[in-house]
């Protein structure tokens, strides 16, 4: 088996596809092990033409590490593993979603930039995206390199930044576009995320990269007031969502993306809701805490 990087962005080294392997086959330690090294040295990875059931898919991801369990788990859904997270908007009798129900207003948060669980305690390491059923257009996910976000700032912001600590809540991302966690959550959701702290920039320890980890989850940062927080977190996100830091992708069936939330955040577009969009993630649980 001969896997092949090819970079999607060449100027900034970010986001690669990757050929040459099957995803669907039992793996080997030592054939994994060039995958994750290409995730280090790209932050995203695009496997095309991977035909994965749920069993296939939790089978891969675990080659990097403990799987998290959904936090929609509670909820009807069309899954029948835990570790699997249902992004779609199909419900399990088949029909669609409407735009006003609860479920399809707290996906409207993954419309903003963010990297996955960074409200949990122990934050997402690696995400791993399998599209199952695409609309005819939009629906893209776009990904932004914070790793070059980080090399971009002058090196007092740098200096002044690094060792700050962000609050991190599910609630406040929510709220944002809409959605009242106070009302609409499950007591068992409440109970899972509360309000948690992570470091601001994040390290990659096999790679020593740093990243700004600054996404829609963070709700302030500790020991700033709340107009220098605000106006520092806008601050960070325009630099860090500038365009020449992106890589778009558009969605084929069969497609699985694999982005290390550490190196890179990102975000959904919408599409028309007349048409099904059934995507599968499994997320790769981090090593605990980073603050």
């Amino acid at each position: 088996m001969s896997i092949d990087f090819t970079p999607l962005n060449t100027d900034a080294g970010f986001a690669a596809e990757v050929t040459g392997v099957d995803l669907s086959r039992a793996m080997e330690t030592a054939a994994f092990l060039p995958i994750r090294d290409g995730l280090d040295k790209y932050g995203v990875l695009v496997f095309r033409e991977q035909d994965l059931d749920e069993e296939a898919q939790i089978a891969f991801s675990r080659h990097f590490g403990a799987l998290e369990v959904s936090i929609r788990r509670h909820r009807p859904r069309a899954v029948a593993h835990d570790e699997i997270s249902d992004i779609t908007n199909v419900a399990p009798d088949g029909s669609i979603y409407p735009l006003d129900g609860e479920h399809m207003s707290y996906n409207l948060g993954n419309q903003l930039w963010h990297a996955d669980s960074s409200f949990k305690r122990v934050p997402a390491l690696v995400s791993l995206l399998h599209a199952r059923e695409v609309p005819p257009k939009g629906g893209a996910t776009e990904f932004a390199d914070q790793r070059s976000a980080w090399d971009g700032l002058s090196s007092e912001t740098q200096s002044r930044i690094d060792g700050m600590v962000g609050m991190h809540s599910l609630a406040h991302s929510r709220a944002t576009m809409g959605y009242d966690a106070e009302a609409q959550f499950m007591d068992a959701e409440k109970e899972e995320v509360p309000p948690v702290r992570q470091a601001l920039v994040q390290t990659n320890p096999r790679t020593g990269r740093k990243a700004l980890y600054a996404g829609a989850h963070v709700a302030n940062i500790v020991g700033l007031e709340k107009a220098e927080s605000d106006a520092l977190l806008i601050d960070l996100r325009d630099r860090a969502t500038m365009e020449q830091l992106q890589h778009h992708h558009t969605w084929q069936p069969g497609d699985l993306v694999i982005w290390d939330n550490r190196a890179a955040m990102h975000r959904g577009r919408p599409w028309d809701n007349s048409y099904r969009r059934v995507m599968r993630r499994t997320t790769v649980a981090g090593d605990g805490p980073t603050a």
